[in-house]
């Protein structure tokens, strides 16, 4: 299903003015609380995939932008064309990905995860990676975090294994993270990721948080 064609701004902009005409009539009218800004992870990545004894690799770019909400995975080739979006909140997962022919279609279901393998032929970390890339096991799911006691350096959860190589600080924030999932059949072929932080995370600016 292609991704869906935006209104003008000038039909926006008619179709707002009987709204703001209530909100002004209405004189104590509140707005709705504004979402706090997203946590928003740049970088570079790299993946191996091996099926079948054949392995393919792809590099490229990364954005991970996550609020309470909401997850959004970009990945990005090295000269900027996408390769892949996929968002994931209460409703459900979406995946945006080129056709053959260049063209944007954009895929749903259930979870991000399972979306990601069936439309890419792999598996992505999406439904973790917020709490794997800050150095955490994510909260309320199965997990084994070593050592016990203070910054991990190996995370297991979800199928993955977490390897944290490099901190932007002793103790801070990590930068170089390895990952791995083995192959659990045909249609779930081996993969192993690496990924380099920019920096420890950002919030994300106005013009960045109005993106579709």
């Amino acid at each position: 299903m292609s991704a869906p064609c935006r209104e003008p701004a000038h039909a926006w902009r008619r179709a707002a003015l009987p709204f703001l005409a209530l909100v002004v009539a209405g004189g104590c009218t509140s707005l709705a609380p504004v979402e706090p800004a997203p946590q928003v992870y740049t970088g570079r990545f790299s993946a191996s995939i091996e099926r079948g004894g054949e392995r393919e690799a792809i590099s490229g770019r990364f954005t991970l932008a996550a609020s309470a909400q909401r997850i959004t995975l970009d990945l990005a080739s090295p000269l900027g064309n996408t390769l892949a979006r996929v968002a994931s909140d209460a409703g459900g997962a979406t995946l945006t990905s080129p056709r053959a022919d260049g063209t944007l279609a954009t895929w749903q279901g259930d979870s991000a995860d399972a979306l990601a393998e069936s439309v890419l032929g792999y598996r992505l970390p999406v439904t973790g990676l917020a709490d794997w890339i800050a150095g955490r096991a994510t909260p309320g799911r199965p997990a084994g975090v070593s050592p016990e006691r203070g910054p991990a350096q190996r995370i297991e959860q979800d199928g993955w294994v977490i390897d944290i190589d490099e901190r932007f600080e002793p103790g801070g924030a990590p930068r170089r993270l390895s990952l791995q999932r083995a192959a659990t059949g045909a249609q779930a072929p081996a993969l192993r990721l690496r990924l380099v932080l920019d920096d420890a995370g950002a919030a994300l600016g106005p013009s960045e948080r109005a993106r579709p």
